[in-house]
């Protein structure tokens, strides 16, 4: 058995103790055989051999998220604010995921802001929520208000603003075809909701004033 069967082995052991529902390693690499075929190509033949393994090493990095908590990254804060009480922003973040109806790329910009009452986190912490839900099957207003309730949840903070805005390949590679439609979903909670002069500020520090 060569070294690279034995690394398979390993994971595969190790996924099943995680979750003994989740088919195995194996499984999941018939799978992608199976669609190979129902293509019409030849999942035996010289250049797809490897296919499914890689198929399988692909969807391990783009699902990665389910094997990770966004409470526990956020819960790592900060008691000292030295009386800051204005919005804390993080703009521009690249966001990759995947549409849950045909499994096929969302790719966009995420951005993030909220006003801290007792805690703060990392700002990288922000970020890090951001690619965990999006490294799962989604959809973006569903992912928008998971990142916007995992952030209410953990700092408690006086408000919370998102805006998402993301192409989806399901609409720009398929079906209408339209490449140059972006989506765009926000959530506003807190001080953001209630006072219009806060959500103008979100808006314009997008904009980059």
């Amino acid at each position: 058995m060569d070294m690279n069967s034995v690394v398979d082995d390993v994971l595969e052991n190790i996924e099943k103790s995680d979750n003994p529902n989740r088919p195995s390693r194996k499984e999941a690499e018939a799978a992608v055989r199976t669609l190979i075929s129902w293509a019409g190509d030849d999942p035996a033949r010289e250049g797809l051999i490897e296919t499914p393994k890689r198929v399988v090493k692909a969807y391990e990095e783009f699902f990665a998220g389910y094997d990770e908590d966004p409470d526990l990254v956020l819960g790592k804060t900060f008691e000292e604010v030295e009386g800051y009480d204005d919005m804390v922003m993080l703009r521009d973040i690249d966001l990759e995921s995947h549409c849950e109806h045909h499994m096929v790329a969302i790719l966009g910009k995420a951005h993030i802001a909220y006003v801290p009452t007792s805690k703060v986190v990392g700002i990288s912490k922000l970020a890090r929520v951001i690619e965990i839900y999006a490294k799962r099957l989604q959809t973006q207003e569903t992912m928008t208000a998971q990142v916007s309730d995992s952030i209410n949840r953990v700092l408690a903070p006086k408000g919370v603003a998102i805006l998402i805005e993301a192409k989806h390949q399901c609409m720009t590679t398929r079906g209408i075809k339209k490449p140059d439609v972006a989506t765009i979903t926000t959530q506003f909670t807190g001080v953001f909701k209630e006072d219009p002069n806060m959500e103008r500020r979100f808006l314009s520090m997008i904009r980059g004033y």
